[in-house]
């Protein structure tokens, strides 16, 4: 399940995931949000909370997919939490993305909606 949080407002998206993220995270929510931003200012910032285990595999593809088509779209992308190899897979991320990327552990929280919003 993917929320909202209230801190997205501008460019600005900062959502938070419980569980795993699905196929209809990316479909219903995280796309359509992510592509009005876009087509609204140009660049997105991109905060994504994980308070779960990752992605099931169509997830993964939808965002490698958008990720791909997008990949001159981003001015900051973080990503707070979530499991050991998502840290890995940030890490390999500026080879695909253009943009600022960060990884923030779960204590980190505050820095990362600070540094998202600056």
């Amino acid at each position: 399940m993917i929320e909202v949080m209230p801190q997205s407002r501008g460019a600005i998206l900062a959502l938070k995931a419980s569980g795993q993220l699905t196929d209809a995270d990316y479909r219903e929510v995280l796309i359509p949000r992510l592509e009005e931003i876009i087509g609204r200012y140009g660049k997105a910032r991109l905060l994504l909370e994980l308070d779960g285990h990752g992605w099931e595999p169509r997830a993964a593809w939808d965002d490698a997919r958008f990720g791909l088509k997008h990949r001159h779209d981003f001015e900051k992308m973080g990503v707070v939490g979530g499991p050991a190899w998502a840290a890995w897979v940030l890490a390999l991320a500026p080879l695909l993305v253009d943009g600022e990327i960060r990884n923030f552990s779960q204590e980190e929280h505050q820095e990362a909606l600070d540094w998202i919003t600056a």
